[in-house]
């Protein structure tokens, strides 16, 4: 479970990002960003070390690579924890990024495993979004 004091700066850190986001004040996005990556960075490797916050701050990272590359190290930090719910979500996410990219057979196989680790998960919505995403690149034809 994430530590409630990191939750809360967490969830703070994105919704004033997101507010940033909004209003195309690029000053505010990139300091809120930064304090984002710093608690990510100082608590990595310790016992408040967390896939929520590297999920969110791959939501925020800009450049699609670097987000992909975000997500990944979420999703290791998932599955050392064995959190179904946040496999689930950062495997999704990820595909979506691959599938943007043109990255499809990375994204089929994210999504392959998003929906193994939906199975023991209650959001119905995830679900929904991983079956709909992964049928769509499974009926796009090959080049």
């Amino acid at each position: 479970m994430i530590n409630t004091k990191i939750y809360q700066a967490v969830y703070s850190l994105s919704e004033q990002l997101m507010d940033a986001a909004n209003n195309d004040d690029r000053d505010t996005f990139e300091a809120l960003y930064s304090e984002l990556k710093a608690i990510c960075t100082d608590n990595e490797y310790t016992d408040k070390d967390h896939p929520e916050q590297w999920e969110t701050l791959a939501d925020f990272t800009e450049e699609l690579k670097d987000a992909i590359a975000g997500y990944e190290k979420a999703l290791q930090k998932a599955i050392a924890i064995d959190s179904k719910d946040h496999m689930s979500s950062i495997a999704y996410s990820m595909a979506r990024m691959q599938a943007e990219l043109g990255q499809t057979d990375a994204a089929i196989k994210n999504l392959q495993d998003a929906k193994i680790s939906s199975k023991k998960i209650e959001d119905k919505e995830l679900k929904a979004e991983i079956h709909d995403l992964l049928a769509s690149l499974q009926d796009q034809p090959e080049n």
